[in-house]
C-alpha cells in the first residue's frame, strides 16, 4: 500500500470536519435544471458560493459562464510536485433535477441535517461529491499541501440536461482549462455495497451506457372526433410506443459487468454463471435495478403529447424516449428502433456516446489503497452505470474517466432509489468517510 503523505500538522479544521456544512449549504441553493432555459435557477448562485469558499482558502478561482447567461462554472488548478505528469480532473455538477416539495418528508431545498443524514435534492446527485471536493481543495490550499501531480477541480453546470451547456461547452470553447489532464474522477461510483454481513465492496464506474434522447412524431389526418378515422396520429404513435415498450433488447455481457458479477460471486461464495447473468443480478437487492439495466440496451417512453380538444382528432402526435445503449451497440440500437417503431414514426435525437476504460493502472491502485485504509478488508470492483455523466464530454479530450465519489452506506439504505427520487439524502458519517478517502486518493494519485 502506498504510504499516506499527510499534510503538515497543526491544522485547525479538516475537510471531514466541514464537509457536512458545505453540502447542506449547497443543497439549500435551488439549482433546478428542467432543461428549459426559461425555467432554470440557481446555477450561478451555487457557482458563486463555490468560488467564494475557494477564494477564502487562497485560490484564485476562474468563473466561466457556459452556453448562456447564468450557467456558472468554477475551475481551479492546484499545482503538483511533478508538472510533467498528466493532471487529474476532479469534477462535479451543480445542477439538480426538479423536486415536488409536497412529496418529501423535509423540504427538498432545506439542506436539513436530521437522523444522521443531510436531506435534500442533490444530496446524492451530486452535491455530496461537490462538497467533498470543495472541502478537500480548501484543506489542501490552507495546509500548503502539494499533491503528486496537478489537480484540476471543476464545478459545472447543466449535467442533468446532458452537459451541452456545461462540460460540453467548456470542452468546445475553453479546453485550455483542462490542458494536461489525462484522468478524471467524478460521480456514480465509490459507494459501498454490503454483499454479506460485514463484507463490503466499493463500486468504481469504468463504463457508462450511451444516451439517445429521441423525439418521435407521427402525422395523420385531422378531423371530427365523432367520425370514422383510419389515419389517427395518436393511435398510430400509441401503437408504436407500445411495441417499443414490449421489446426486449438482447443480453450482452460486457467486460465491466462480467468483472463486477464475478467479484460479487467471489465475495458471497455464490459463483457467477455467465449463462444466467440475470440470476446473479437478481441477488443484488435494490442495486439490481441499476445493474440489470447494464445487461442490455433500454428505451423507455417518458413523455407523450397529442391533441388539443376532446372532439378533435389531431394531425400530429409526439412522444419522447430515453434510450440507453451499451458500448459498441450504437448502430444496432438505431437499427432496432427503426424496425420496432416502423416507417410512420419520424425520429429526431440528441445523442452522447458510451464511455469505457479498463480497471487498471496507478489511479485504480490508489483508489483501492484509499478504501482499504479507511475500511480494511473491503474490495473495489469495476462496474458499468446505466445512466450518463459529464465523462461523455471530457472523453472528447482523451481523458480517461472513473466514477469514484466515495461513500460508505448503511446496508439497508436503498441507494439507487435516491437518484432523482423522493427524500434524497446522504449519511453524515458516509460524507466524512468519503472525504477522508478522497483526501487519501488525491495525496497518492
Amino acid at each position: 500500500m502506498t504510504a499516506l503523505n499527510l499534510p503538515p500538522a497543526g491544522r485547525t479544521r479538516s475537510a471531514a470536519d466541514e464537509v457536512t456544512g458545505l453540502v447542506s449549504d449547497l443543497v439549500r441553493i435551488d439549482t433546478t435544471n428542467t432543461g428549459d432555459p426559461a425555467t432554470l435557477t440557481g446555477e450561478r448562485a451555487a457557482a458563486e458560493y463555490v468560488a467564494e469558499r475557494l477564494a477564502e482558502a487562497g485560490y484564485e478561482p476562474e468563473y466561466v459562464e457556459s452556453g448562456g447567461r447564468g450557467r456558472g462554472n468554477v475551475i481551479v488548478r492546484l499545482p503538483g510536485a511533478d508538472p510533467g505528469r498528466g493532471a487529474l480532473l476532479v469534477h462535479g455538477h451543480l445542477d439538480v433535477v426538479p423536486a415536488d416539495a409536497s412529496e418529501w418528508t423535509v423540504h427538498p431545498f432545506s439542506g436539513e441535517v436530521r437522523d444522521g443524514y443531510v436531506w435534500g435534492r442533490g444530496a446524492i446527485d451530486m452535491k455530496h461529491m461537490v462538497g467533498m471536493s470543495l472541502a478537500v481543495a480548501r484543506q489542501f490550499k490552507r495546509d500548503g499541501t502539494v499533491p503528486p501531480r496537478d489537480i484540476v477541480f471543476a464545478f459545472l453546470a447543466d449535467e442533468e440536461a446532458g452537459g451541452f451547456q456545461g462540460a460540453r461547452w467548456l470542452v468546445e470553447h475553453r479546453r485550455e482549462l483542462f490542458d494536461g489532464v489525462t484522468e478524471a474522477v467524478s460521480e456514480v461510483g465509490g459507494f459501498s455495497l454490503t454483499v454479506r454481513d460485514g463484507v463490503r465492496a466499493y463500486l468504481v464506474e469504468t463504463a457508462e451506457k450511451g444516451i439517445m434522447w429521441l423525439r418521435l412524431k407521427v402525422r395523420g389526418t385531422a378531423g371530427h372526433g365523432s367520425m370514422l378515422h383510419a389515419d389517427n396520429a395518436v393511435a398510430k404513435l400509441a401503437a408504436a410506443v407500445a411495441r417499443l415498450d414490449a421489446h426486449r433488447f438482447p443480453i450482452v455481457l460486457t467486460g465491466p459487468v462480467r468483472e463486477f458479477l464475478q467479484g460479487v460471486g467471489e465475495l458471497t461464495g455464490v459463483p457467477f454463471d455467465e449463462d444466467d447473468p440475470e440470476a446473479a443480478v437478481a441477488r443484488l437487492g435494490s442495486l439490481a435495478r441499476m445493474i440489470g439495466a447494464t445487461l442490455r440496451d433500454t428505451a423507455n417512453v417518458t413523455m407523450f403529447n397529442a391533441g388539443y380538444k376532446t372532439n378533435v382528432v389531431p394531425s400530429l402526435a409526439e412522444a419522447t424516449v430515453d434510450g440507453r445503449m451499451l458500448p459498441g451497440r450504437e448502430e444496432a440500437f438505431e437499427r432496432t428502433l427503426a424496425e420496432v417503431l416502423g416507417p410512420d414514426v419520424e425520429r429526431e435525437w440528441d445523442s452522447l456516446p458510451p464511455v469505457e476504460t479498463t480497471f487498471d493502472g496507478h489511479l485504480v491502485d490508489a483508489m483501492a489503497a484509499a478504501i482499504s485504509a479507511e475500511d480494511p478488508g473491503a474490495r473495489v470492483l469495476p462496474y458499468m452505470v446505466s445512466a450518463g455523466t459529464d465523462a461523455k464530454s471530457f472523453q472528447r479530450l482523451g481523458i480517461r474517466h472513473f466514477g469514484f465519489a466515495p461513500l460508505r452506506l448503511p446496508p439497508d439504505l436503498d441507494f439507487t432509489a435516491l437518484f432523482h427520487g423522493v427524500d434524497e439524502r446522504v449519511p453524515v458519517d458516509g460524507l466524512q468517510f468519503g472525504t477522508r478517502v478522497l483526501t487519501r486518493l488525491l495525496l497518492n494519485s
